[in-house]
């Protein structure tokens, strides 16, 4: 099944009655086979629905205003056909809230040189059709995506295919939902920031729940339930033989951490939320040997660790930002190859030019980016409010090149930071059993690392292997906020230099 079946892009093509009622007929026969070879190709994860040609300034804002409440659009292409006047496509564009991209192609992909005519010229206008159509983007400082190419080349549905998958995570991001179990972690500012501002800017919304509202789910959890749950986990994963065996400590505390995650996805359910955080510190009463005691008697890391293999966005300790982030993250690679986890920069390893980061938690990393089978175990946690025996997932990541980002809040902007990174063989940790990633940062690890740490990254950040820059590229256009690249073209001193001019330019448009 399409992940995005139920999503659409508009195309509206560009022309004008200048030339006739059989230039526009043309014009229409010609959008019509362009938009059905797209959809034909099977290279664009959303369908794209051909609007008709817009031909006056009413037609332009009818489309635009149609799109911007449309439910099921999630972004515009534009095609200037012939030559349209860009005057006409103002209070369109005013009107437009979706997406944009703006298509600089043609119909036919050679010149016909023996046979073109002043008529053919008059039709097939793209060549400054499209930078008329730029220039008014351009004067009325439009966010859009420009691809230049023939539409049958495959890079040019390549282009239009990764637009899409952001549009249409930019879109799921409109009406997100993130609850935060408990507070940050104490006196962290990374993982902080203006909700307000991030609800105005990027779209998600973040809400506060006690853990007494979450332990009130815990309560009402049937042990039917639990006892599916708990046979699922044995079907899917290596474990420990004492976790089947009833009545051991390890049974119990996966059966627990069963309970645990039902309990977070009703609530989850309830509130329509996306996305969610934990803070290690607040998982419900205080003492686990009190007779009344109602909480978590262990951090809920195997429910966020399943949790975010379908797609709900978590952050750890709080970070609320990167719990939406990694909401984006999975929805953008959708039906793509690879995996995505949230993970955290945890211990360093100098070793030349091999030189690393491993990449881990306590438990919270996702098993879409596990190499081999994970294997539910379980461990003393010695951390946090509970320090007790706790499920999680154990596994390694699998070596290949990837993308990881975060979003820092600036004070006067948002700034998403994107490092291209090459993950590594991992070896064994038999004293630390975790779910990790090793990897080192492009260009190399010491330009990498502190090209990181000079831009204000955080500790936490989103991983995948199947995005590239061009995504996060689209992402930032479309949230009009900043984005900063570090890859295998970064020096330390243009970076900085890049930072210091990106400081200027907000200071200037505030």
């Amino acid at each position: 099944m399409n992940a995005y079946e139920n999503l659409e892009v508009w195309w509206i093509t560009g022309a004008q009655l200048l030339y006739g009622g059989d230039a526009v007929v043309a014009v229409d026969a010609h959008s019509k086979e362009m938009v059905d070879g797209l959809n034909a190709s099977g290279e664009l994860p959303v369908k794209i629905v051909y609007k008709g040609t817009a031909n006056s300034s009413k037609e332009v804002e009818e489309l635009m205003r149609a799109a911007t409440v449309s439910d099921s659009c999630v972004g515009v292409i534009t095609w200037m056909h012939t030559f349209s006047p860009a005057k006409m496509w103002i209070h369109g564009l005013q009107q437009l809230r979706k997406p944009l991209l703006h298509l600089h192609t043609q119909y036919n992909a050679e010149i016909p040189w023996d046979t073109m005519d002043m008529d053919f010229m008059n039709l097939n206008q793209s060549a400054h059709g499209d930078r008329e159509f730029g220039h008014i983007c351009a004067r009325m400082h439009v966010r859009r995506k420009v691809v230049v190419g023939h539409w049958t080349n495959p890079e040019t549905r390549r282009r239009i295919a990764v637009w899409q998958r952001v549009a249409a995570a930019w879109a799921d991001a409109q009406d997100m939902r993130v609850i935060r179990f408990g507070d940050q972690m104490n006196n962290v500012a990374v993982t902080d920031g203006d909700k307000v501002a991030a609800e105005m800017q990027l779209g998600y919304h973040v809400d506060y729940c006690p853990v007494s509202e979450l332990m009130e789910y815990w309560k009402k959890v049937d042990e039917k339930r639990v006892d599916e749950l708990f046979a699922e986990y044995l079907s899917l994963y290596d474990y420990e033989p004492e976790i089947a065996q009833p009545g051991t400590e390890k049974n119990t505390a996966v059966r627990n951490a069963a309970r645990a995650e039902l309990a977070i996805r009703d609530c989850l359910a309830d509130k329509g939320a996306k996305a969610f955080t934990t803070n290690f510190d607040d998982l419900g009463t205080d003492d686990i040997n009190d007779p009344k005691f109602v909480g978590f008697d262990q951090i809920p890391g195997l429910a966020s660790q399943r949790l975010m293999a379908e797609g709900i966005g978590f952050g750890a300790e709080g970070d609320w930002k990167s719990a939406a982030l990694y909401r984006t993250v999975w929805y953008m690679t959708r039906g793509l190859e690879g995996g995505c986890s949230f993970l955290e920069d945890y211990t360093l390893n100098f070793d030349g030019n091999r030189s690393s980061i491993l990449q881990a938690h306590m438990l919270e990393v996702c098993p879409l980016i596990a190499e081999q089978k994970p294997r539910l175990e379980v461990h003393f946690l010695g951390i946090g409010i509970r320090k007790a025996q706790t499920a999680r997932l154990v596994f390694t990541s699998r070596p290949g090149d990837g993308i990881t980002a975060t979003v820092i809040d600036m004070g006067n902007r948002f700034r998403l930071i994107v490092n291209d990174v090459e993950c590594i063989k991992s070896k064994p940790l038999p004293k630390l059993p975790v779910a990790s990633a090793l990897w080192i940062p492009k260009p190399d690890f010491e330009t990498g690392a502190a090209a990181w740490i000079l831009a204000g990254g955080t500790h936490h950040s989103c991983f995948s292997y199947a995005l590239t820059a061009e995504y996060w590229e689209d992402y930032a256009e479309m949230a009009g906020i900043e984005m900063v690249r570090i890859d295998a073209d970064t020096t330390i001193a243009a970076f900085r230099r890049e930072l210091r001019y990106n400081e200027v330019y907000y200071l200037l448009n505030q």
